[in-house]
């Protein structure tokens, strides 16, 4: 039972450290990146009529490039 909590203390500490968090912030930022990419290539596939259904034109898709 004693080594069961040493086991857990270590876990909780590592899942604290600052290289585990500087990799997921590294992570978040990559994927959020290529959500943005993922975005712009489904808008850049609308049409005129659709883009203007939502508020947009292609102009705004050419702009964040």
């Amino acid at each position: 039972m004693p080594q069961e909590n040493i086991v857990r203390r270590r876990r909780a500490a590592f899942k604290a450290s600052p290289f585990v968090l500087m990799f997921s912030l590294a992570r978040r930022l990559w994927l959020a990146w290529r959500q943005e990419i993922y975005s712009r290539k489904i808008l850049a596939r609308l049409s005129d009529a659709q883009l203007k259904d939502i508020g947009l034109t292609g102009d705004d898709i050419k702009r964040y490039r």
